[in-house]
């Protein structure tokens, strides 16, 4: 006997939607002529409640109750009313379970989508994301109507288990070896029968039930590894924070914002000068109002502390001795969903001598970036960086609040790429920052050797490497 494939089973509401589906699937059937045009007093109300704390006991009750409430309609009528839905649901669909679909689909899994939502009016919208089948409760019919029953299980909870279960046997599955995602408690039957159980957006009780079994909690909306609190991000949480009053020790002179869309995806590029680039990065982003994912060295992500804060970030590793596509191929995903990237194309602060070249050297990842994705490339000018974090010190210089350096930041227009050869458009990229920096940068400067000193890392001199430049994240 052939082994059995694994499967991935995904829950609706909540998971692969941010709320419920049901004020989208009220109007289509109201708009259907199934349902009466006034609205239920309360609706409104169960709805934000459902969105805010997930499934309770009494609103399962109800949806119990619905195929009763349904008896006598045309299954015809309910059938299109779904098809209504879905051209407004499949838009509602969260980013990341998009990405994760395709992913299970490409690795050969059955990807399913198991909800206790009528079948006929989620089927469509099963179709429209390329679902493989859909496992829902359907309601009995009789010469074309509905009969008020339900045929086979209600599915939820045990039932929805159970349903899964008789699916899988039918189509040579195994359970035990699959996966499974939802934000319900009540769905922890079918969670603990899979090998993979990911709690998505988890209700306050499978909260605790996750973490205690030791399941990982995620949010289709950010990448995997993205925590949410309150349903903030932390990033965004800090970006409340890069107020320039709050950091009295430098002074920051920012022009161009406009360039950088406000939705959709673009990759950044930034010069590298300074430990601080990413926060003069990180306070011209907030000023945005989006979130930035970091491609960011192994080492980062290694270290205590600094690694799970890099991770809970979006972060995404990069471990430059393996010459793995895998940072590529997780920052092109992230792009797909819409998000900004951002990359340093010179992979590291130039040391000594190097730092004062006026004509920057980049790699070629941003470049392929770009030809892998099609998206814009918007070039951000550092300059100043330097001044507040030099890369001999080994913290910023917090205690310049008399006389604080400027950091000056330039973001350009899109830079026209050829996407023919990635030599090629790895220098128009740069070219572009160049230009986005203030002329001191194109001359030729002869540094004096305290400048020198502070353009190499701590413990280090002009003729070696040094061994104080070990600490994590250190270029």
């Amino acid at each position: 006997m052939a082994p059995r494939r694994a499967a991935a089973f995904f829950d609706l509401d909540r998971t692969l939607l941010r709320g419920a589906s049901g004020p989208v699937i009220t109007e289509a059937l109201r708009g259907a002529g199934v349902i009466p045009d006034r609205a239920i007093p309360g609706e409104n109300l169960v709805y934000k409640l459902f969105d805010t704390i997930g499934e309770t006991l009494p609103s399962m009750i109800l949806t119990r109750q619905a195929a009763r409430m349904a008896s006598g309609w045309k299954r015809s009528v309910v059938q299109e009313a779904g098809r209504v839905a879905a051209e407004r649901l499949a838009d509602d669909v969260l980013p990341f379970a998009r990405l994760l679909i395709e992913h299970h689909q490409a690795e050969g899994r059955a990807v399913v989508m198991a909800t206790t939502s009528p079948f006929d009016l989620v089927h469509p919208l099963a179709e429209a994301l390329g679902f493989d089948d859909v496992i829902a409760t359907r309601y009995g019919e009789l010469n074309g109507a509905y009969d008020g029953t339900v045929d086979g299980h209600f599915v939820w909870g045990p039932g929805k288990l159970a349903a899964v279960r008789d699916w899988a046997a039918e189509h040579g599955v195994d359970v035990a070896a699959s996966w499974a995602y939802s934000d319900s408690v009540y769905d922890v039957p079918l969670l603990s029968a899979v090998a993979h159980a990911v709690a998505v957006n988890p209700d306050p009780r499978l909260r605790v039930v996750a973490a205690l079994r030791r399941w990982p909690s995620q949010h289709f909306d950010v990448p995997a590894g993205v925590p949410k609190v309150a349903g903030i991000e932390p990033q965004r949480a800090l970006q409340v924070l890069a107020q320039p009053q709050l950091f009295p020790w430098v002074r920051l002179d920012i022009e161009g914002i406009a360039h950088i869309p406000t939705d959709g995806p673009a990759i950044l590029v930034g010069n590298h000068r300074s430990y601080f680039d990413p926060l003069a990065l990180g306070f011209t982003i907030a000023r945005v109002g989006r979130p930035l994912r970091f491609l960011g060295k192994k080492e980062v992500f290694d270290a205590p502390i600094v690694g799970q804060i890099a991770t809970a970030m979006g972060g995404i590793r990069v471990d430059r001795g393996t010459g793995s596509g895998e940072p590529l191929r997780a920052a092109a995903d992230a792009l797909e969903a819409g998000e900004l990237v951002a990359i340093m194309p010179q992979g590291t602060i130039p040391r000594g001598r190097a730092f004062f070249d006026p004509e920057l050297k980049g790699r070629w990842g941003a470049a392929r970036l770009a030809a892998m994705t099609k998206v814009p490339v918007i070039p951000i000018g550092l300059w100043g960086t330097e001044r507040v974090w030099p890369r001999r010190a080994r913290f910023p210089d917090v205690l310049a609040v008399g006389n604080p350096p400027t950091v000056r930041v330039r973001v350009g227009p899109p830079v026209g790429l050829k996407y023919r050869s990635a030599d090629a458009d790895t220098k128009r990229i740069m070219a572009a920052l160049v230009d986005l920096l203030p002329a001191e940068a194109r001359r030729a400067h002869d540094p004096t050797p305290e400048e020198l000193a502070r353009a190499l890392p701590a413990g280090a001199t002009e003729a070696g490497g040094g061994e104080g430049d070990r600490r994590p994240g250190a270029d």
